[in-house]
């Protein structure tokens, strides 16, 4: 059965601006009667006004979040094939990963490729996996995120987990290929936390 690598790719979205009517609570304002504006005044501010809606736009994209695009199924049923979402990129710099994270991080074996999994052991941690079933410090999981129909019999032998070491799973056990095959995951290729799914719609929602 071929492993799948769940990778994301980048996908800087679009945003479309409505405006509102006056209609509600909301003050709305009017051009005095007889006031003149000439084309070149609306040009600039529109012009200002696009020039300020890219530049907010860039700063969030580029320092808090970003929009990604799910390739495969090592995420399911949490993430599906093609799901659009949001991580956040500042998360890791404020705060620690989690076990149970959902993150994104470049593949340790072709850094040109990103992949997304779940946190499942953090530096120090003692983890062995027996026919499936996942010990961390000598207590099995709860893994309500790997429904049964997607667990595996797979083995790991007991390990330590290195310092700045991450060891990364899919919930698909049966098809992912993760740090059981590529091993753990350096903090230094961990640059997201997936955080909300945008489309398709009945997809909508919190990453959990």
């Amino acid at each position: 059965m071929r492993r799948s690598g769940e990778s994301v790719s980048d996908e800087v979205q679009g945003g479309t601006k409505r405006e509102q009517s006056g209609a509600g609570n909301g003050s709305t304002a009017q051009p005095e009667a007889g006031a003149k504006h000439s084309p070149a005044s609306g040009w600039h501010s529109w012009l200002r006004d696009l020039a300020v809606s890219v530049a907010v736009s860039a700063f969030i994209i580029v320092f808090l979040y970003q929009p990604v695009r799910v390739e495969g199924t090592s995420m399911l049923p949490v993430l599906e094939d093609q799901d659009r979402l949001f991580i956040n990129k500042i998360a890791y710099r404020v705060g620690e990963i989690q076990p149970g994270d959902v993150v994104v991080f470049q593949y340790p074996r072709d850094r040109s490729k990103s992949y997304i999994k779940r946190v499942i052991a953090r530096p120090g941690d003692d983890l062995r996996i027996e026919h499936g079933r996942v010990f961390v410090n000598g207590v099995r999981l709860k893994e309500s995120y790997v429904p049964s129909r997607f667990a595996d019999d797979r083995s790991q032998p007991e390990m330590v987990l290195p310092p700045n070491h991450y060891f990364v799973m899919g919930d698909h056990r049966s098809i992912s290929s993760d740090s059981r095959d590529f091993g753990p995951v350096d903090r230094e290729l961990i640059y997201g936390k997936a955080v909300f799914v945008y489309w398709p719609m009945e997809q909508v929602g919190v990453v959990r």
